[in-house]
């Protein structure tokens, strides 16, 4: 019998917030910049604080960090902790909180749920989807968005070729695995991977595709920032 049934099941949070967002242009990280009125992470935080299942987070940030101290005070996070130990790569922030969840009492068995902080458009809808789909699930999984575009293989600026669309999906955030499977997974894989299911995948486990949403995007570019006001406001 898995060891995981002698426990309630217990789901905890990730959001690695210790990078500057270099793509965004801003003159300051980007995930402090007002979109609708409010600080970036602010509205990411929200939406898991709409989660009612998710029992603890840890908010990762850089160590000179000198902007959360402000907004939590403005905007208290009684779920979240902040943890000023990220690292220069979203891989070794994303370890930094996970250790200190188990510093906390967070059990290998456990669920994480690790979010990317300029998500700020994912809501308490989608993380429930995610959690029930994955609840159950031996390996764990992550929102993603099947490919609707027309894809194309590019060679020196030009169209190498059209690549078959039909199996490909945009991963998004939320990933949810088990903590120490997590764990194991990013200190094999290294600095280098860029989300949770790529560790994951390394292992020779293959993660659940949960539909996602299309507003669920990643604000990297300057344009993302209109973009993902107006829907945030549509929202009101």
């Amino acid at each position: 019998m898995p060891l995981h049934t002698h426990r309630p099941l217990r789901f905890f949070a990730v959001i690695p917030c210790a990078g500057f967002g270099s793509r965004a242009g801003t003159a300051t990280p980007k995930q402090y910049q007002a979109i609708a009125g409010l600080p970036m992470v602010v509205h990411t935080l929200k939406a898991f604080a709409g989660v009612q299942r998710i029992a603890k987070g840890a908010l990762v940030l850089a160590p000179d960090d000198v902007h959360m101290d402000g907004v939590l005070a403005t905007h208290p996070q009684p779920v979240f902790e902040a943890v000023r130990t990220g690292g220069a790569t979203r891989a070794e922030s994303v370890l930094a909180g996970l250790r200190e969840l188990v510093k906390q009492g967070a059990h290998d068995t456990d669920w994480v749920l690790v979010h990317d902080a300029a998500r700020c458009l994912v809501t308490p809808e989608q993380i429930n989807a995610l959690i029930d789909a994955c609840q159950d699930d031996a390996v764990g999984g992550l929102l993603a968005h099947k490919l609707a575009d027309t894809l194309k293989a590019e060679a020196h600026g030009r169209v190498a070729q059209t690549v078959d669309r039909s199996d490909k999906w945009l991963a998004q955030t939320p990933q949810m695995f088990r903590l120490g499977v997590l764990l194991q997974a990013l200190q094999q894989a290294g600095a280098a991977v860029t989300d949770e299911a790529s560790a994951i995948e390394a292992m020779g486990l293959s993660p659940l595709l949960v539909p996602g949403n299309a507003q669920n995007f990643k604000v990297t570019y300057p344009e993302d920032f209109a973009l993902a006001a107006a829907i945030l406001n549509s929202r009101h």
